[in-house]
């Protein structure tokens, strides 16, 4: 795999607190090793280390992309959730911002069959077939509609399951990356100073509460996506 520059700075991820972790006794002993000091009670992350790692990740991602590899990214935390969807849609990866539906990619038959269902009540919505029917019919199947639209929205054109995972909160969607785990599909998950560093393929240690930082990683990865898909658009 070919090395490349990514403009990772650490003056760039200074002002984003990146390096910003939790307080001194809500850890894991486990993220040491990516710890570079105590700061007024909270663990201050090295950003040598995140930014080795970081663009690491960004060669990894620019190579399956530039292979047509397929991407999910997941971030069903509120502050996450406008940069995730952000984020997929510019680099056409899928996402879920919402609820992660238990089962979601180990039950994919169920998923496959909900995803199906959405789709057709999206085209009976746009040739106006629901309009045509009885007020109550409608209304259900509307709400039927708008709750696959909430949960299902950014996974809608995905047909089968993903090459890579993104996660972006370990804690927040632990579901996700152990169904991950069990399928064997490699993920990528940023790390907080309260997370485990041995459970995702590839780790990147950051601040994953501030708005800022997860944009900020996202920014890097959604780069070298879109370069690599490029490469694979040239050179098919």
């Amino acid at each position: 795999m070919t090395r490349r520059y990514w403009n990772i700075n650490l003056e760039e991820m200074m002002e984003a607190g990146v390096h910003l972790g939790h307080g001194t006794k809500k850890w894991n002993p486990k993220m040491r090793p990516y710890i570079f000091a105590r700061r007024k009670g909270i663990h201050i992350t090295n950003l040598i280390r995140t930014a080795r790692f970081l663009s690491e990740t960004c060669d990894l991602v620019f190579d399956a992309a530039s292979r047509g590899k397929q991407f999910l990214i997941v971030g069903t935390n509120n502050k996450a959730a406008a940069s995730v969807a952000w984020a997929a849609i510019k680099a056409r990866c899928h996402y879920v911002n919402k609820k992660w539906l238990g089962g979601m990619l180990t039950n994919w038959s169920t998923t496959e069959t909900r995803l199906h269902r959405f789709r057709d009540l999206r085209m009976e919505q746009k040739t106006g077939r629901l309009n045509r029917l009885p007020k109550r019919d409608a209304a259900v199947l509307k709400r039927q509609l708008s709750r696959l639209q909430t949960y299902l929205g950014g996974i809608k054109y995905m047909t089968e399951l993903p090459d890579i995972v993104i996660i972006v909160d370990q804690h927040e969607d632990y579901t996700a990356l152990r169904e991950c785990i069990t399928l064997g599909i490699p993920t990528i998950c940023l790390i907080d100073t309260n997370c485990d560093p041995d459970l995702a393929d590839l780790s990147i240690p950051a601040n994953d509460d501030a708005i800022s930082s997860i944009r900020l990683i996202l920014n890097k990865l959604v780069f070298a996506i879109c370069e690599g898909r490029s490469s694979y658009i040239r050179n098919p």
